[in-house]
């Protein structure tokens, strides 16, 4: 055994490893577990973790209007908002809409009308929350009628689906799905019985659209982002539809905080939001829905003046005081950055780092936060072990927990044998096999493949992949990975590469061609569309990663934004 000085502690084992030419890493859970720990444990993570908490759905389903056993933040949203008045606010309602969905709503995310341990008062900030919400409702799913008996400040919640969309409607929102993108890796999209991609049109009160946000939310409400993203017609047709709302009030888009934080005051400006203009109030609430086409314009927009007028309206009704300095629009703001106080980073991303004496060359094995969105959230428990496993495939990780008794043996992690072909043309399909692979202690496994980009499979939980390659601009070797676990919960990974042959034009100059979703860095030149582009500098190096269909370098709507020319 030999012993070396990591970011973290690791022992790392010189045994033979089928089928890798890297040594195996080996750590222990609770290594992993202590470093994870070690980067999130700083306030404003703390603070957003609490906020974004969610209850068991067993206790979401006991809800009951004027029930005595609902949870203490549901009983204060009931004190603060009746039934009749929730009728008296929403008289043009879609029926789906519910004042038991509001409850319901409540009970999931406990943050809303939650308590507070410090001097706040509480029922004052569930009202001008609600207030908030409900004025945003007007605005984003308001019948906006001036012939109806109502004024628009109640007309709130009228359309639960986008306007000219329904669940026949195909080709909608759904330009993520593609499998050969990270994003339709990670929320792979449901399919209509012709075999195209389920739309994802905006739903609910705060009208959730595309794939990699009804996944999250998915995740958030079932603990399977494939829930929602199979049947997104629930984000209209039941308690969702409010619920949805209320996910995104309590949740932050960095360098944006959330709307709750901004209300109940945890988040402060800080020098740089003052010298952008940025200030707490309902105003900066418009700014975190909608900032980019109703804000900072040096006159207030239209659609920002109904949300004033409407805000107004509810806060009188529901006795929200609005200070006399308090700023209610959004004309003079400038975007929010990634100086200001809500500026956090949120995302893991392999860290790069060089440490002197790790093994295979001084490879860092550990994951960083990052300010772009990659597969990989802080917010969800065993994401950065996987982040580790999908970056660093060697790391095996040997404990599944302590043994009750010290002379029961520790379980073994099984060992991944994965065979198949090592080359293809592009675009055929091979077949690779881990049916070699086994337990130590005998037990069952379960596998979970990942593809390189631009791979295709009909299913990655199997022990046996049916691989259709991508199809790259010039031959490339990729790698599978397999992450094997046995029935005690530990885990090992291997890869298996596969060259792929492409007869073709080489890339110009060497260049390696674009792969949609890769993590580039500044400086990095790729080919693509025909010609060399390279990653612009910080602060515009995470839109290299963005979406394709707006920085494909050459093609994308918005590719000037991330690539320079050559």
């Amino acid at each position: 055994m030999k012993h070396h000085q990591l970011a973290i502690s690791i022992l790392t084992s010189v045994m033979a490893f089928p089928l890798l030419a890297v040594e195996p890493v080996h750590f222990t859970q609770a290594e992993i577990d202590a470093k994870e720990a070690e980067l999130t444990d700083f306030p404003l993570m703390r603070a957003v973790k609490s906020s974004i908490a969610t209850r068991d759905n067993a206790i979401v389903e006991a809800v009951t209007p004027l029930n005595a056993n609902n949870p203490d933040n549901v009983r204060r949203l009931e004190s603060v908002l009746s039934e009749a008045q929730f009728e008296f606010l929403f008289p043009v309602r879609a029926a789906e809409y519910t004042y038991l969905g509001l409850l319901q709503s409540a009970a999931k995310f406990p943050a809303l009308c939650g308590s507070y341990t410090d001097a706040r008062d509480a029922e004052a900030i569930c009202r001008k929350s609600l207030a908030t919400m409900f004025a945003h409702f007007a605005q984003e799913t308001g019948a906006h009628d001036k012939w109806m008996t109502e004024p628009q400040w109640r007309q709130g919640l009228y359309w639960v689906r986008e306007v000219g969309w329904d669940e026949t409607k195909h080709g909608g929102y759904n330009m993520e799905c593609n499998p050969d993108i990270w994003q339709g890796q990670v929320w792979p999209c449901g399919t209509f019985d012709d075999g195209s991609y389920k739309s994802y049109f905006g739903r609910g009160a705060k009208q959730l659209s595309y794939n990699y946000n009804y996944g999250p939310f998915s995740d958030a409400m079932f603990g399977d982002v494939t829930t929602l993203l199979n049947n997104p017609e629930m984000v209209a047709d039941t308690w969702l539809n409010l619920a949805s709302a209320v996910f995104f009030f309590t949740y932050p888009q960095p360098p944006k905080a959330s709307m709750l934080h901004v209300i109940d005051g945890t988040w402060q400006p800080n020098a740089r939001d003052v010298q952008n203009g940025l200030q707490a109030g309902f105003g900066i609430t418009t700014h975190i829905i909608n900032g980019g086409i109703e804000c900072g314009a040096g006159s207030e927009k239209p659609q920002s003046l109904n949300r004033i007028e409407y805000y107004q309206a509810l806060a009188q009704y529901m006795g929200v005081p609005i200070e006399a300095n308090e700023e209610l629009g959004c004309k003079d703001m400038k975007p929010f950055d990634t100086q200001g106080a809500g500026a956090m980073q949120i995302y893991w991303e392999q860290d790069w780092s060089y440490i002197p004496g790790n093994p295979n060359g001084g490879k860092s094995y550990a994951c960083k936060l990052v300010g772009y969105q990659t597969r990989y959230s802080a917010f969800k428990g065993g994401d950065y072990v996987q982040c580790l496993q999908h970056f660093f495939p060697e790391i095996v990780i040997d404990d599944s927990g302590t043994p009750t008794d010290p002379t029961d043996p520790v379980n073994q992690p099984p060992q991944v044998l994965i065979q198949g072909p090592l080359e293809g043309d592009a675009g055929t399909v091979i077949p690779l096999s881990a049916a070699e692979s086994s337990d130590p202690e005998g037990g069952a496994l379960s596998y979970q493949w990942q593809l390189p980009v631009g791979g295709r499979a009909p299913a990655l939980n199997l022990v046996n992949l049916e691989l259709t390659l991508p199809t790259p601009s010039s031959s490339e070797s990729v790698s599978v990975m397999l992450t094997v676990t046995d029935e005690a919960g530990a885990t090992a990974v291997n890869s298996h590469n596969v060259l792929v042959k492409v007869s073709g034009e080489t890339p110009p100059d060497g260049a390696s061609p674009y792969q949609a979703g890769y993590a580039y860095v500044a400086g990095d030149i790729v080919s693509n569309a025909g010609g060399l582009y390279e990653c612009k500098p910080f602060p515009y190096t995470a839109w290299c990663a963005g979406a394709a269909w707006a920085y494909e370098p050459g093609v994308g709507a918005a590719w000037e934004d991330a690539w320079i020319a050559r």
